[in-house]
């Protein structure tokens, strides 16, 4: 890139245009992280309000093997204790029946055919 035909004020201003711009990123992203730490904070607080500390451990465990099954059902027992659909607090044993029937819904099956030539 040639910056012949670009005088020191123009180059100056681009430069200042750029750092702008990656200041309102960095404040940006930010912002997005803090909001989602917060939002994060209120989600724990409801489980624990709506889990018994067994159920809680359980979801836990749960989320290091299958984060996506965990969150689902974070915000389903969320949606459902909000709503007054399921009787609170939640024990261990109701939350492997739902963790069993989501698991169970959710399952893929695997054939592994060999061909021979």
């Amino acid at each position: 890139m040639s910056y012949e035909g670009i005088s020191d004020e123009e180059l100056e201003e681009i430069k200042r245009r750029k750092l702008l711009e990656l200041q309102r990123r960095l404040l940006e992203e930010e912002r997005r992280r803090r909001l989602e730490k917060e939002l994060e904070a209120r989600k724990q607080a409801i489980l624990r309000r709506i889990l018994t500390p067994r159920a809680l451990e359980r979801l836990y465990n749960v989320k290091l093997i299958r984060p996506d099954i965990a969150t689902y059902v974070e915000e389903q027992l969320i949606a459902l204790a909000q709503t007054g659909r399921i009787k609170i607090p939640i024990d261990d044993e109701t939350l492997k029946t739902i963790l069993a029937e989501i698991y169970a819904r959710t399952r893929k099956e695997f054939k592994i055919r060999i061909k021979e030539k």
